[in-house]
């Protein structure tokens, strides 16, 4: 018997939205399902996260698309990885910042030298932990070289900076050359009835129904948080920021492939270089900073004067605690956010995405594995939080006029996994194996943790000494260098 044509919303565009109804026309499509998206003319988006993690990637390679055909059209460019500036003090000037870099396969060569000086320095001997010398995109990223290679046998992962605005424009264009139907119109008002949305009504009156529905409303989370009253956990325990300030500047004749994040008073700013601009902003907490002063404070830090515009935002940092409730899953911002220091906005939409289309086929189109699949979702924020929280903890900023940066230290409010990484790694203990038995690995692996620790230099001494090891695999990996392509 053939099943009947089900009818699925998207409620908000942008890039959640859009990357929400790419996925499902793909998946679902061909199995009877029409998929629509609502996005209103009036409402705007959020548009400043410009970053992402090596798994967009592969949501473009799944939807067939080449780097050739979007990157142009939404200014994009490479990131090998993400550059900490200044969140330890200045007993090594030269230590003071570190590169959380994105793996290579060479990395299994290289990274054994790194643990190793890593190991030495836990047990009190002098040796060189710090991570940037021993990682082929840390170094990639330093000599402004692209992921594109003449290398047969070496393989790199590699996210993207872009124009989010411009993201969401081409998957719009992209999904409606896909079968993907569009209504532009603001929603006013939802029919539903315990867990289940019937339809939404927009502002004329109209009622759209479908047997589906996918929130990718941002912050005001309609469905979800609006209009089911599904229950929101914040994490401003242990997260404090809660807003932010952005400003573009012009972009600089040579950019580096690498997301930088610098700390300042109250939070830090991030630096992303696009094609045709620089995007910056300041995400800052307000219990230590007016907006006022972080738009100052950013201003100095940019050495800029008033005459760029600045354009201020409020973050709803936390998860919902459900994602998927009767008929209704949520996605994006209207699911929750972690604050943008890793860049994991759309990662979290493209797996919240997958394990839905996963678990609804698994479960014949039904609710049969509604349960798990909340689990699986939950458990991701939470893995992406500790590792989130992991930096602000692992701080060793002194200079602290607003005391920010030492109440972060200071902060006792961790959850039993982070409080037992952070406890072997002081004790010396197999971090690898507390890690995969906490299920931790699928979320950072074990090489980012050691990378994390090392360069917020959480070791019982200061006792780095350059040694013919260091020397001897980062000669090889600027050899390895020279077969990467430089970019413009």
């Amino acid at each position: 018997m053939k099943r009947a044509k089900q009818q699925i919303i998207v409620l908000g565009g942008g890039s959640a939205g859009w990357m929400t109804a790419n996925l499902l026309q793909l998946q679902l499509g061909p199995k009877g399902f029409c998929i629509t998206v609502i996005e209103s003319p009036t409402i705007g988006i959020i548009g400043v996260g410009e970053g992402s993690t090596p798994q967009l990637k592969m949501f473009f390679d799944l939807l067939e698309i080449k780097e050739s055909t979007w990157m142009p059209a939404c200014d994009a460019t490479y990131k090998q990885g993400i550059a900490f500036h200044g969140w330890t003090d200045l007993v090594h000037p030269q230590y003071d910042h570190y590169f959380h870099p994105f793996p290579s396969n060479y990395d299994h060569v290289s990274a054994k030298p790194f643990l190793e000086q890593v190991h030495a320095m836990l047990l009190g001997q002098a040796s060189m932990p710090h991570p940037n010398p021993y990682f082929l995109t840390s170094v990639l990223a330093d000599t402004f070289k692209s992921p594109q290679h003449s290398h047969d046998n070496i393989h790199t992962s590699y996210g993207y900076h872009f124009d989010a605005v411009k993201l969401g424009q081409f998957l719009k264009t992209f999904g409606q050359s896909k079968g993907i139907n569009v209504i532009e119109t603001t929603v006013a008002d939802v029919c539903h009835s315990q867990h289940t949305i019937k339809a939404v009504v927009d502002e004329h009156g109209t009622a759209h129904y479908a047997d589906w529905f996918f929130d990718c409303s941002g912050f005001s989370s309609k469905l979800m948080r609006e209009t089911l009253n599904v229950p929101f956990i914040n994490f401003s325990d242990n997260l404090l920021n809660d807003s932010a300030v952005a400003i573009p500047t012009p972009r600089q004749k040579k950019e580096s492939p690498q997301t930088q994040a610098s700390a300042l008073n109250c939070g830090w700013a991030w630096r992303i270089p696009l094609t045709t601009r620089v995007g910056n902003g300041y995400v800052y907490s307000q219990q230590f900073c007016t907006a006022q002063d972080a738009e100052a404070e950013l201003r100095e830090h940019l050495g800029i004067d008033s005459s760029l515009p600045a354009r201020h935002l409020s973050m709803n940092v936390g998860r919902l605690a459900e994602h998927w409730v009767g008929n209704t899953v949520g996605v994006g911002l209207s699911q929750g956010f972690i604050e943008p220091l890793e860049a994991t906005a759309l990662h979290l939409v493209q797996e919240t995405v997958t394990q839905f289309i996963g678990a609804f086929c698994a479960g014949d189109y039904t609710t049969k594995h509604q349960r798990q699949f909340n689990q699986v979702i939950n458990a991701r924020f939470e893995g992406i939080r500790d590792y989130i929280v992991a930096h602000y903890v692992c701080n060793q900023i002194k200079n602290d006029p607003t005391g920010y940066w030492q109440h972060c230290r200071e902060n006792s409010n961790l959850s039993n996994n982070l409080a037992a990484v952070l406890a072997c790694w002081k004790s010396g203990g197999d971090l690898h194996e507390l890690l995969s038995q906490r299920n931790m690995q699928q979320y950072y692996p074990t090489l980012s943790w050691y990378v994390l620790l090392a360069g917020y230099r959480q070791f019982p001494h200061q006792q780095y000494q350059v040694n013919e090891q260091t020397n001897a695999i980062n000669q090889q990996l600027n050899e390895l260098m020279h077969s990467f392509v430089a970019i413009d």
